[in-house]
């Protein structure tokens, strides 16, 4: 039931910040030296890999652990950046459950080491981008949702999955303020959910999710705006509906369900055509569906995306 802590974790279950860092240096190399390349089976996985988990190129720089876990949008503890570093802290992640619910065959209260278990974790580098049009490239630590999904046996009426957030005052002061309807909900269509780069994020860099982040675990889709990240979950449910999701309560018309990253569809109050890497001073081109196009895009055939944003 307990989330293990650091002094718990076994060496060889934890990647150090330079060998990540080292790791993306060596398949940079890779992709520059073709006839070693060519004559491994290897190495084109793993260049594959590269360019499929960050969403860009192998040189894609990685944000560090002070700029990911410094720059956060977490109004449970506060709408300024700086907020959630200094007021998570007091956040007790430990022990943690999440309640599982509606149309699925297995509901009940699952504890947090009965859901995640260390050698099912995968370790994904993903780009976040955010609605005020600002990204990260980010080497998360977590789970494909899919299979966490298909151990609950969800019902085929099942047509979204529902989350829910923490919803504790005591312990998350931003939620004393109206600035949402608390607690924070968000949801994904179930195709959505069940695709294999959607995660449950547990860490990063290799190291247990700081409280700022969305510990004990949080949602990654990474084809889509951050705010659909939803953080400290407690809740899952399979539903027939779709859910009302808190941004979409909160200001419907810049806030859709499905948030795909769109260059073509701006925010009422500013473009998103560009964006801002954080530690970066120029501006570049945003990328559709954050760069998981050729993942995600049949995922929306048919669909008009100015309307469903």
């Amino acid at each position: 039931m307990l989330i293990r802590k650091p002094d718990d974790i076994k060496s060889s279950e934890i990647t150090p910040e330079r060998d990540y860092v080292n790791r993306r240096a060596f398949l940079k190399l890779a992709g520059g030296v073709g006839a070693i390349a060519a004559g491994s089976a290897l190495a084109p996985r793993l260049l594959q890999s590269a360019i499929v988990s960050s969403g860009g190129p192998p040189e894609d720089k990685l944000n560090s652990w002070d700029q990911i876990t410094s720059y956060n949008n977490y109004y449970e503890f506060g709408t300024e950046k700086s907020d959630p570093k200094d007021n998570a802290q007091q956040l007790r992640t430990s022990p943690w459950s999440i309640e599982v619910g509606g149309l699925c065959k297995k509901p009940g209260h699952y504890g947090y080491e009965d859901l995640f278990k260390p050698a099912n974790r995968v370790d994904r580098v993903y780009r976040l981008r955010c609605v005020e049009a600002w990204s990260m490239v980010i080497p998360w630590n977590g789970y494909v949702l899919a299979d966490m999904l298909k151990r609950f046996e969800p019902d085929p009426r099942a047509a979204y999955v529902k989350f829910t957030t923490l919803y504790d005052p005591q312990q998350m002061p931003g939620q004393r303020r109206a600035v949402l309807q608390w607690p924070y909900v968000e949801g994904l269509r179930m195709d959505e959910a069940m695709h294999p780069l959607t995660l449950l994020v547990t860490g990063l860099y290799g190291k247990p999710l700081p409280n700022q982040d969305g510990a004990p675990v949080r949602l990654v889709v990474p084809w889509k705006y951050g705010f659909k990240g939803i953080k400290a979950i407690v809740k899952i449910e399979f539903v027939e509906q779709q859910p009302l999701t808190a941004w979409m309560q909160a200001a419907p018309d810049e806030y859709g369900f499905y948030a795909n990253v769109n260059p073509q569809v701006d925010h009422p109050r500013w473009t998103q055509s560009v964006e801002r890497r954080i530690g970066e001073f120029r501006r570049r081109p945003t990328l559709m569906f954050n760069g998981y196009g050729d993942q995600v895009a049949s995922l929306y055939t048919g669909m008009d995306l100015r309307k469903y944003f």
